[in-house]
């Protein structure tokens, strides 16, 4: 039995919504048994509208979460995980788009795993308009090594076990990168991990994409989650001098450097290397 988690917030827009909750509920061929949208914090009237018709019309049960103010994704997540039925757990977001046998590849992986996830395609204005591709590693070991140094999951595409992440303490209020600490997390617990390299997502991106990587916001955040890394031991101090160096200094160069960069070395895992 599979829960699909969804959370939706004030910027999220209507249309972008109900394409997302259509492509990976009705367009499915092994539909999820339950939806657990949370809504972070008031919204306007048009997605409230959208919210009610999916809730009211899906083709299996929607429940509706309302946080009555916005939290940020970490706490609006670890809520809607307390409000899922089932221990299996997708992710999607709000404005992205599953292709149509994601769960029918991801779903039979979880019987002997505990997180999986896949590649996903960066589109502009639909599945029509692909401007990139990310592609993960997939053996386990790569996997556990690669996340020493970058996220080896795309977050939008994941499946998990809802007991094993309330377990590590759940997503927490980590703003920005709180999916991979909840990873790091995972697999210092001993998570049995997975990835498809083939893309099974959508993932929309905007002008500013590449953008909102960089700044000393994502500078600050990034040395916190270096900091939080070696205190749980997940990284050792040269890794984590490395890190502070690389990824830090790839938060202030210019955005068309980062581009690059995340194309190249990040988003697409070069075989076989490990540290």
């Amino acid at each position: 039995m599979l829960s699909l988690l969804l959370p939706v917030w004030a910027g999220d827009r209507p249309d972008r919504l109900r394409a997302a909750f259509v492509s990976t509920v009705d367009g499915q061929t092994r539909r999820p048994d339950e939806v657990v949208i949370v809504r972070d914090g008031p919204v306007g009237a048009s997605l409230q509208e959208t919210l009610d018709s999916l809730a009211a019309t899906g083709p299996v049960p929607v429940k509706v979460l309302e946080l009555p103010r916005n939290l940020g994704l970490g706490p609006a997540l670890d809520a809607g995980l307390e409000a899922c039925r089932h221990d299996l757990v997708a992710r999607m977001d709000a404005d992205d788009i599953s292709l149509p046998h994601r769960f029918a590849v991801q779903l039979p992986l979880m019987e002997s795993a505990d997180l999986v996830g896949s590649g996903l395609l960066e589109i502009g204005t639909g599945l029509d308009d692909v401007v990139g591709r990310r592609t993960p590693p997939t053996d386990p070991a790569d996997i556990v090594a690669r996340a020493r140094f970058a996220d080896p999951f795309n977050h939008p595409t994941v499946v998990y076990r809802r007991e094993l992440v309330r377990a590590v303490g759940g997503y927490g209020d980590f703003a920005v990168m709180e999916d991979y600490l909840l990873w790091a997390k995972m697999i210092l617990a001993g998570a049995r991990v997975a990835n498809v390299a083939e893309p099974l997502v959508g993932y929309r991106v905007g002008a500013g994409a590449y953008a909102r990587r960089g700044g000393w916001r994502q500078l600050r955040a990034e040395l916190g989650l270096q900091r939080r890394f070696r205190e749980i031991g997940f990284t050792t101090p040269a890794q984590y001098v490395r890190n502070v160096v690389v990824r830090g200094g790839y938060r202030l160069v210019p955005e068309a450097v980062r581009r690059r960069a995340y194309r190249r070395v990040i988003a697409n895992y070069p075989a076989r290397t490990r540290a």
